[in-house]
């Protein structure tokens, strides 16, 4: 899905583009991107330095591209990049942002006016947040996500049922806990500190790119940093463009997604939901030969039955029809699933026909690739 574009992007896929964002954003084509997961600076306005009660610094964001003249050099800054995003993103492309108070409702309101379409804002509730040491505040254990497709009419990613499996079979919330990045994941630099600032922890793109990307998809983060996206892009079996003005940033991305193994096929399938499948008419599976026409079907306890017609219907208890009308006419129930409720011999077992269903959708899937 990734390259089906008729531009041509895939000089830039799997690369980092190292420059102002903006500037480097206007070398991608069009209707290019499947998915843009952007984590811009916060624009925290700190006022002079942040202390822990033992007199001791924080290690705070405080670096230069994190600070903005004024709201309005920063909304302006915000609906350039925006901008570009949406032009590059396809039609039913969508895009990702993470921000804190701060940020996030200054460029919540500039998403709309650029006429991208708001589908969920995703609170990321912190189990280690960092305390606030000044003690006038609460403590800002979350950061907010805004998931936004290109426009109202576009027809995104959204796996709902692999999330739901991912969350053991509960829909997936708006609110995720997630830890902050530290540990073995966090790239530190030749003194043992960390690196980056604001390096995101990968589970939290894992869900992001899980939930709504397929793999083959090209992910541009304009912010790319240390390159958790394209880590986890990769990881997962998807592209990535990278943009980032910090050449240190930018080599230590690189290495760190060399060294990433991607899955396996297998591991990369998703759920699908049975909406999304094909549709196999019942009459199918007569055409196949997997039922024939004076076979006999039975519900699992084998006390009902039922003939299978030539055309597709069957005849039970002097009604005839559907599978579906059939096997709720004799439940004495407004509607059934006859794919689940009727069965049929092979050999000693009796097995439901939704796994002769199955096996027509896998031989179509397998004439299809």
């Amino acid at each position: 899905m990734g390259f089906e574009s008729k531009v041509d992007v895939r000089p830039l896929v799997d690369q980092v583009l190292i420059g102002d964002c903006i500037e480097q954003l206007k070398k991608i084509p069009s209707n290019s991107i499947d998915l843009v997961f952007a984590d811009p600076p916060y624009n925290l306005q700190l006022g002079g330095e942040l202390k822990r009660p033992d007199e001791s610094k924080v290690d705070a964001v405080d670096d230069d591209w994190d600070k903005f003249d004024s709201m309005a050099s920063y909304d302006a800054f915000s609906k350039a990049w925006l901008a570009e995003c949406r032009r590059v993103l396809k039609p039913n492309g969508a895009l990702w942002v993470i921000g804190s108070y701060h940020n996030i409702f200054r460029v919540g309101t500039t998403l709309q006016d650029l006429g991208f379409w708001l589908l969920n804002d995703v609170i990321w509730h912190k189990t280690n947040p960092m305390p606030n040491f000044r003690g006038r505040r609460f403590t800002n254990a979350h950061e907010t996500l805004i998931w936004a497709s290109k426009s109202q009419t576009s027809k995104y990613t959204f796996h709902y049922e692999a999330m739901k499996v991912f969350n053991d079979d509960v829909q997936m919330r708006s609110d995720w806990t997630l830890a902050l990045c530290t540990g073995g994941e966090r790239l530190k630099n030749d003194e043992g500190n960390k690196l980056h600032p604001t390096q995101k922890p990968e589970a939290l793109l894992q869900r992001v790119l899980l939930s709504t990307t397929n793999p083959g998809d090209i992910v541009l983060d304009p912010f790319f940093g240390t390159g958790t996206t394209g880590a986890v892009a990769r990881s997962l079996g998807r592209h990535f463009i990278g943009i980032e003005r910090e050449e240190v940033y930018a080599a230590a991305a690189l290495e760190r997604i060399e060294n990433v193994e991607p899955l396996t096929e297998e591991a990369l399938k998703t759920t699908t939901s049975k909406r999304a499948e094909p549709r196999i008419p019942f009459g199918v599976l007569i055409e196949r030969g997997l039922v024939k026409a004076g076979d006999r079907l039975f519900d699992h306890t084998q006390r009902i039955a039922a003939i299978v017609r030539a055309d597709g219907s069957i005849a039970s208890k002097n009604e005839s029809g559907s599978i579906h009308k059939v096997g709720a006419h004799v439940q004495s129930a407004e509607a059934c699933n006859g794919w689940t409720f009727w069965h049929i011999r092979r050999g000693t077992n009796l097995v439901p026909i939704d796994l002769l269903r199955q096996q027509v959708r896998q031989e179509l899937a397998q004439a299809a690739a």
